[in-house]
Order: structure tokens, then C-alpha cells, then sequence
């Protein structure tokens, strides 16, 4: 039927594409451990650690292996961190993380995540680390991978350019989801079609955030809640170097050192959980 004389035609509504991220946590997810290993030597060396500290840090790290990192311990932690550098020149942190990142990295790095990162970006899809670490060493670690876009812990800093022993943002539990929301209202990111992947149960709340949760190397918690709402599960096993380069074992004062620095420098962010007992697809759409 014809439209009357002096109507126009309403055109129908534009179709505009869907945009869509892939939200990653860090520890356990994309990399084995904490990044922030590496950290321990040239924090040492450079004196921003003592010999006391890392002692306390060791112990801090037996016993989240022995005992998990609940919320209780995870709180104890990041007062702990807060007090720990308090003071620290933010800057000299920085050029510290950035040299380790390029000059020390561990054979760290998930080969299978680094599979997903290709197959979201084949997609079209924007790539985030979400992390409970702080940016100063999630944003180098980001750039090392390729992946664009940040969500992290972020320190309080004095006029002075040092750490106040405050926290402007810990990216932790619900505050992860909190955050994905706020970057996908900017970003007009549709997170009923985006995916995110864990392997911790505080991070429920990122996973209830999108239309595509993946659970990856979980802990006991997170993988019954996964198998019973039919979220897919991955059991990420073959980590990798992102170079090719022939590393000999540092001293054992080092070595102390080094473990040391994940209890005390970043145990805020370092979680210890068993692995996935059973591999499962990757999810559809990303293959």
C-alpha cells in the first residue's frame, strides 16, 4: 500500500555491529604465577626490600599455599602491601617492573591463553587483563602481550611521586565487575556478548558480568558453581617463554629473594588453587 501524499518514508534503524571484549584475569589464567616473581630480585638488590621482609614474605606465601587466600587473609595481605610500600618512589617502581618485564621473564605465559588472545582478536573482539595486581606492573605485562586495555589495582601517590600506603582503587571481587561495567557504558561494549575467564571464586561477580564466563584452572568453589550452571572449563597446562633465550639458575640468595617478593610485594595478587582435573571445549564463537 502506498504511503500517503506528504508522509515520508522512515528509513528502518541503522544495524550497528556488536561490540565485544574478552575480559582476562591474571594469575593462574594467563600466566602460571604471579608476574611479580620477577620482581623479587631487583627490588632486592635495588634496597626497597630487606632481609626481614623477605622472610615475612616467604612465610605469607607458605601460608597461602597451605591454607588458600580467603577473604580474611587476602584483606591481612593488602595492609600488609599497603605498609610495605608506603613510601616507595612510584617512578623508580615502575623503571624496575618495565626492566624486569623485558630482561627477565619467566617461561610464565600460558600457551593456550595466548591461543585465545589470537582467536578474540581474529573476531574483532577488544582484550583486557583484569587483575587485582597493581598497574604498574599489570600495564608493562599488558604491553609485553599485546593486550590494549587495563583493569587493575591503583595505588594512592603523594605529591611527592611516592605511595601514600593508599589505595584509589583495588580491583578485587565485586569492584572487578564494578569496573568491567563502568569500561563497557564508555566503550559501548556489549557484555552479554563478551566472555570472561578466571580461575578464582572472588571473581564470580566478573563472570555473572558477561554472556560468556569461562572457567579456567579453577579452584574447588569456582569449578562446582561452573559445572552447575554449564559454563565451559579449560585446563590451561603448557606455559611458555615469550622468547627463546637460555637461563641459568640464580643464586640461591636470589632464588629467596625472589619468593620472598610474592608473599610480601604482591601477595594481594598472587593466588594459589588446584587445576581443572578435566578439559573442555573452547567456547563457541572463539574458535
Amino acid at each position: 500500500m502506498a504511503e500517503p501524499e506528504g508522509v515520508a518514508t522512515i528509513p528502518p534503524p541503522e544495524r550497528r555491529p556488536v561490540r565485544q571484549a574478552a575480559f582476562f584475569d591474571l594469575d593462574k589464567t594467563v600466566v602460571a604465577k604471579s608476574p611479580t616473581l620477577a620482581l623479587g630480585r631487583p627490588l632486592y638488590k635495588d634496597g626497597l626490600i630487606s632481609p626481614a621482609v623477605v622472610l615475612k614474605g616467604a612465610y605469607g606465601q607458605l601460608i597461602l599455599r597451605l591454607f588458600g587466600a580467603g577473604a580474611g587473609r587476602m584483606e591481612r595481605a593488602r595492609v600488609l602491601l599497603l605498609e610495605l610500600t608506603r613510601g616507595w618512589d612510584a617512578e623508580r617502581v615502575q623503571r624496575l617492573v618495565r626492566e624486569t618485564i623485558q630482561e627477565t621473564i619467566e617461561p610464565l605465559i600460558y600457551a593456550e591463553a595466548l591461543e585465545l588472545f589470537d582467536h578474540h582478536k581474529r573476531a574483532g573482539h577488544d582484550l583486557y587483563l583484569v587483575s587485582s595486581s597493581g598497574i604498574e606492573v599489570v600495564k608493562p605485562l599488558a604491553e609485553y602481550l599485546g593486550v590494549d586495555h587495563v583493569v587493575a589495582t591503583r595505588p594512592g601517590i603523594d605529591a611527592n611521586g611516592r605511595y601514600d600506603g593508599t589505595l584509589d582503587f583495588y580491583c578485587y571481587g565485586e569492584d572487578k565487575a564494578v569496573a568491567i561495567r563502568a569500561e563497557a557504558a564508555a566503550r559501548g561494549i556489549d557484555l552479554e556478548a563478551s566472555y570472561a575467564y578466571s580461575d578464582s571464586i572472588t571473581d564470580l561477580p566478573m563472570l555473572e558480568a558477561v554472556g560468556h564466563p569461562v572457567v579456567v584452572n579453577p579452584d574447588r568453589p569456582l569449578r562446582r558453581i561452573g559445572r552447575q550452571r554449564g559454563w565451559n572449563c579449560s585446563d590451561f597446562v603448557r606455559p611458555v617463554a615469550m622468547r627463546s633465550r637460555l637461563l641459568m639458575p640464580p643464586p640461591a640468595g636470589e632464588m629467596m629473594a625472589g619468593a620472598g617478593a610474592v608473599g610480601a610485594v604482591a601477595v594481594a595478587g598472587w593466588l594459589a588453587y588446584q587445576r581443572c582435573r578435566q578439559r573442555r571445549p573452547m567456547p563457541e564463537g572463539v574458535r
